[in-house]
C-alpha cells in the first residue's frame, strides 16, 4: 500500500460548499479525498460520495482521529462514527491529527487502537499528523516503521520542514504536505511568480508540483471547479534545477499553524 501523490483537501469547508467541491473534484478525475472528524464535513462529503457514483473501490479517502477520542475507549468507537458518516465500511488511511495534548493519552496507546482498528478491517492504512521527531520515535516504537503509512505535516516554500522530513525519510516515513501553498501567500511570492511564466503555468501549479517533486503527497483543497481542474494539471508540470533552487531559497520557518495548547513542541 501506499499513498497517492494527490488528493483533494477539505479543511475548513463545510456543508454545500464541500459537497459542491468534492462532487466537481471527482467529475474532473480526482478520486482522493483527506478529511477529518473535527472538519465537521464527513457527513456531507458522504452524501457527496454517494451522489458521485464513484465506484468505492476507486477511492482513497483519509480521516483523522480527534485528540478527544485518542484513548483506548473511544478511538475505534469513533472511527466506526466516521465511518457511518462517510458512508462506507472501512477507510484507506487513518491518522492521529494532533498528539495527545500534555500525553494525556500515550502515543503507544493510540498507535496501538489505530492497529487494532485496521485488524477489524476498519481502515486499511494507519498513520500520524503533526508529529515532531521525538513523537514519530514514539509511534515507530509502538507499531513499527512499517505500520506508519506518513506524517502528514505544514510544509511549503516558507516552511520547508528539513529537519523533521530528512528524519522521517532516513526512518521510511512518507511526508504528505498540508497547507502547501500557505494559506494563499505563496501564490503571491516574485519568485514562485517568475517560475509560473516561466512555464506558462499558474503558481499554484509551481508549488505543488515542486511539493511533489520532493516526494511529498499533497491535498489542495478549492471550491472553485477552475482551481480545482488547474492544481491537478500540476502532476504533469516539470521544474528544473534552478527552479527548485529558487524555491529552496524561500524557506525562513513561516509557521501558520499552531494552535495554542494544542501544538506540540515544533523541531
Amino acid at each position: 500500500m501506499s499513498i497517492p501523490a494527490f488528493g483533494l483537501g477539505t479543511f475548513r469547508l463545510t456543508d454545500e460548499a464541500v459537497i459542491a467541491s468534492v462532487k466537481n473534484a471527482l467529475e474532473l478525475g480526482y478520486r482522493v479525498i483527506d478529511t477529518a472528524q473535527i472538519y465537521g464535513n464527513e457527513e456531507a462529503i458522504g452524501k457527496a460520495l454517494a451522489e458521485s457514483g464513484v465506484a468505492r473501490e476507486e477511492l482513497f479517502i483519509t480521516t483523522k482521529i480527534w485528540t478527544e477520542n485518542l484513548g483506548e475507549a473511544k478511538l475505534i468507537s469513533s472511527l466506526k462514527e466516521s465511518l457511518r458518516k462517510l458512508g462506507t465500511d472501512y477507510v484507506d488511511l487513518t491518522l492521529i491529527h494532533w498528539p495527545s495534548p500534555g500525553a494525556e493519552v500515550p502515543v503507544a496507546v493510540s498507535m496501538q487502537e489505530l492497529m487494532r482498528a485496521k485488524a477489524q478491517g476498519l481502515t486499511r492504512q494507519i498513520g500520524i499528523s503533526n508529529f515532531t521527531i521525538p513523537l514519530m520515535e514514539q509511534a515507530i516504537a509502538a507499531v513499527g516503521t512499517e505500520n506508519i503509512a506518513t506524517n502528514q505535516i505544514e510544509l511549503s516554500p516558507y516552511l520547508q520542514n528539513r529537519k523533521v522530513v530528512d528524519w522521517a525519510k532516513q526512518h521510511g516515513i512518507h511526508i504528505t504536505s498540508y497547507m502547501t501553498l500557505a494559506y494563499g501567500k505563496a501564490l503571491k511570492d516574485e519568485v514562485i511568480s517568475h517560475i509560473a511564466q516561466k512555464h506558462n503555468a499558474t503558481p499554484a501549479q509551481v508549488i505543488l508540483s515542486w511539493a511533489m517533486d520532493e516526494g511529498y503527497a499533497v491535498i489542495p483543497s478549492s471550491t472553485k471547479p477552475e482551481n480545482l481542474a488547474s492544481n491537478l494539471q500540476s502532476q504533469t508540470l516539470k521544474l528544473d534545477a534552478a527552479d527548485k533552487a529558487a524555491i529552496a531559497g524561500l524557506d525562513c520557518n513561516d509557521r501558520l499553524v499552531n494552535p495554542e495548547g494544542l501544538a506540540p513542541k515544533w523541531d
